[in-house]
């Protein structure tokens, strides 16, 4: 797992700086320079009101006492898709879009739900109960 997140940290820069630069190439540096720009502020009014919907979503259920998991899953979601728009690239840019539209975030959240009940199955994850002991 280590070894998987320090390649992604050196793939991922490296990808995005070669994707600016032939932007750069294509459209002109100033042009990439705003798009860059345009995206991450796009990104976060997207990523904001997505986030506050999914917030009174979670209220609602709450208060009519329910558990807000798919909520939960949205917010996960959208925050991570929020700092993806918020780095500078467009690779970044495309992952982070997919992640805070609601009809593509639904896959989004069904790989992460997949994912998480694998987790708790196996044992890998679990949750703690204050009431045992």
């Amino acid at each position: 797992m280590f070894r998987t997140i320090v390649f992604l940290m050196i793939a991922i820069p490296a990808l995005e700086i070669w994707g600016l630069i032939k932007a750069a190439q294509f459209i002109g540096g100033v042009q990439t320079f705003l798009a860059v720009i345009l995206t991450g502020v796009i990104g976060a009014f997207l990523a904001k009101k997505e986030g506050l919907k999914t917030w009174n979503k979670a209220q609602i259920e709450l208060r009519n006492g329910q558990l807000p998991g798919d909520a939960i899953l949205d917010g996960i979601s959208i925050f991570a898709g929020g700092l993806l728009l918020l780095t500078p690239g467009f690779f970044t840019d495309t992952i982070g879009f997919f992640m805070i539209f609601p009809v593509t975030r639904k896959l989004i959240k069904g790989y992460l739900k997949r994912w998480l009940e694998r987790k708790i199955q196996t044992g890998r994850w679990y949750f703690y109960d204050p009431n045992s002991k």
